[in-house]
């Protein structure tokens, strides 16, 4: 009598509780065991998932693809014109003259460009400031192409960015929506029935912020490139301005 007592006793500690109610519930306990399933894959989600997610999730992986292609290819351009404006810079400042312009940095098209005005307003040098502004001119024009040429491509980052998120969301929805959908159609809560469809769902969102969030930094990167190589170019331009105006002072302005 006294150990039917103790073993009483021992079930209704907190460790007897629990074995109480796996020996009560055997069925809900080998069903949880047994019922869900192994660990997922990124590639089993992807193969398990709805056709609409599906297509999210790839237009998500093109769009990852697309930012590395863009900084793969923009960053070896504006490392390209950082290095050449700045060497020209360097080139300029050493001149006293547009005529001293010789060699390389004679194809400077900012030298070009002063060159050309120069020789179009031969007949007016003596309206310093006209010449000046005309010259001028044709170097904002310059540094605005240069700038266009810069930023092509750039802003497909910034689309990306933006985006990638909401499309990751979008198919997080519509996989949980079908997840829904499973449990009616099964008429259980089971776990095992709930969590492959919310993995997968929640695999689209993860798949968006993997998009984005390097889009986002790779573009922030770039602007600081960009605005970088902007000021060279605007410093050769008012190195060039000063050129001209220190020829037209001497009255050596010519196109060289």
């Amino acid at each position: 009598m006294g150990q039917a007592i103790r073993i009483i006793a021992s079930l209704v500690k907190p460790r007897g509780l629990v074995v109480l109610a796996a020996l009560a519930l055997p069925s809900v306990a080998h069903a949880s065991a047994d019922g869900i399933p192994g660990r997922l894959s990124v590639a089993d989600m992807f193969l398990q998932a709805d056709w609409v997610v599906k297509l999210v999730m790839i237009g998500l992986l093109a769009a990852s693809v697309l930012t590395w292609t863009v900084f793969a290819a923009k960053q070896k351009q504006l490392s390209a014109i950082g290095k050449e404006e700045r060497t020209r810079l360097d080139a300029l400042r050493s001149l006293r003259g547009i005529g001293d312009a010789e060699g390389a940095i004679a194809a400077s098209p900012l030298i070009a460009a002063a060159r050309d005005e120069l020789s179009l307003s031969a007949d007016a040098l003596d309206d310093r400031e006209g010449v000046k502004e005309r010259v001028a001119s044709r170097l904002e024009r310059h540094e605005a192409f240069c700038a266009r040429r810069m930023t092509r491509g750039i802003n497909v980052l910034a689309t990306i960015g933006s985006t990638a998120p909401f499309v990751g969301l979008f198919g997080t929805v519509w996989g949980i929506m079908n997840a829904f959908v499973g449990i009616a159609e099964k008429q259980t809560t089971n776990l095992a029935v709930v969590a492959p469809g919310i993995a997968e769902a929640l695999l689209a969102t993860a798949m968006g912020l993997i998009a984005a969030i390097p889009a986002v930094v790779i573009y922030n990167h770039f602007s600081k490139q960009f605005a970088a190589n902007r000021a060279v170019i605007s410093d050769g331009s008012a190195v060039v301005m000063q050129i001209v105006s220190r020829d037209l002072s001497r009255g050596t302005a010519n196109a060289g």
